[in-house]
Order: C-alpha cells, then structure tokens, then sequence
C-alpha cells in the first residue's frame, strides 16, 4: 500500500513537479509560488519516509525503524505546518484552488481538515506506538487522508471533470484495501481501520455542508487574511 500511494503520488504531481521540466504545457496547472517547492520537496520526504519504515519492518530492521520514529514525528509536524499555510496561500489565489471549481473560500474546508486529521492521526500514531497494529494503520490512514491532493491532478478526464468529488472517491480505494486485507488476515476489521475509515468518508460531506456557511466563509476571510 505504501507504494501503490508512493506510485499515484508521483502519477499525480509528475507533470507538475517531479518532471515539470518535460512537460511545459502543463505550467498553468503548477502552483506558482515559491513555497509550494518546499510544499512539495516535505510531502514528498514523507512519502519517502513512508516506504522506508514500511519496507524497515517488512525486513524485520525494528530497531532501524523505531530510531527514525522522532524524526519522522518532526517532519509531520512540517507537514502539518506547511499543508496550513499552503492551503491559505492557495485560496487567496485570483483563481483560487487550480482545477477546482468551486469558490476557494468554500474548497479550503477541504484541504484544511484533511491536514487537521492527518495531524490527529499521525498524533495517535505516535501515542500508541508500541500497539503495532493500531500504530501502522494509523499512519496509512494519515497518508490515505492526503493521497487526493495526488490524485486530483491525474490528467485522466473523469477525474478532471468529476473534481473534487471523483478524486476523493478514489482515494478510499486504500481504505477498502485496509478493510480487505484485514479481513483476510484477522477475519475481522480492526477498530482503527473501522473508524479512521469512517471519520474520513463521513468528514467529507460534513466538511462541503460546513463550508456553505456564512460562518465558515466568513472565518475562512479570515484565515486567508493572515497570509498578507
């Protein structure tokens, strides 16, 4: 699962970033400010740092694994940190959110509470890390939670057309991946995959109601505002 996420996250931001030179015509679609290389270079690290633990505990590397726990807590707080500021920097935008139709100050729900629960899973991660079954699905779902951000900018049409609500369906393929393979291994779901997966798809609708409301308007006006 950490590469197939590895895999769609570069499918996702190859024309963008990862090989922006190669692909000229989709300069309009890259994020033009100086931050976002940061943005970028940080998830990116994750990512990496994802596969590297997983592939650690796969060959049984343990101590390896847990001697780069803190670090990868640090750079989740920067994820954290810059996927905020990000976010407001996005919206303030002439256009907005790139791809996406819908008004920024409505979208920035979206992308906000994506960082907050990524944050509280990574947090809870941490909390219990010496549970390893609790530990390593809750950093899949924190990963889960921000894959869409990838698969939004897949050049596939139905994705194009059909964004934000067809990029988000997508990612819970991974969820339904960790209810299988839970299945399969324990022949039951366990509670975190149970309820981490339905804290995500339900925070969804809930974030596109919220995000309608003149409180939320009007408190993310201000949000943005920060940003200069």
């Amino acid at each position: 699962m950490a590469i197939s996420m590895a895999i769609v996250v570069f499918a996702g931001f190859a024309r963008t970033f990862y090989l922006r030179m190669f692909f000229p015509e989709a300069i309009e679609m890259a994020a033009p400010e100086p931050i976002f290389y940061v943005h970028g270079s940080v998830f990116t690290a994750w990512i990496c740092f994802l596969v590297a633990q997983t592939l650690f505990i796969r060959n049984r590397k343990i101590a390896l694994h847990r001697s780069l726990g803190w670090f990868g807590a640090g750079l989740a707080v920067a994820v954290v940190l810059l996927g905020i500021y990000g976010s407001l920097v996005a919206a303030q935008r002439p256009g907005g959110f790139i791809g996406v139709p819908l008004p920024p100050l409505q979208f920035l729900a979206i992308p906000l509470f994506d960082i907050v629960l990524f944050g509280l899973f990574v947090g809870l991660a941490v909390a219990w890390r010496q549970n390893a079954a609790s530990h390593k699905r809750l950093m899949m779902l924190a990963t889960i939670n921000l894959i869409e951000a990838a698969i939004i900018r897949i050049p596939i049409d139905f994705i194009i057309a059909g964004a934000p609500f067809a990029s988000r369906g997508l990612s819970y393929i991974f969820i339904i991946a960790l209810v299988i393979r839970d299945l399969r291994t324990t022949g039951r779901v366990h509670r975190v995959t149970l309820w981490g997966g339905l804290i995500i798809v339900v925070s969804f609708p809930v974030r596109m109601l919220i995000s309608q409301t003149q409180t939320w308007v009007g408190f993310a006006g201000w949000a943005v505002g920060l940003t200069g």
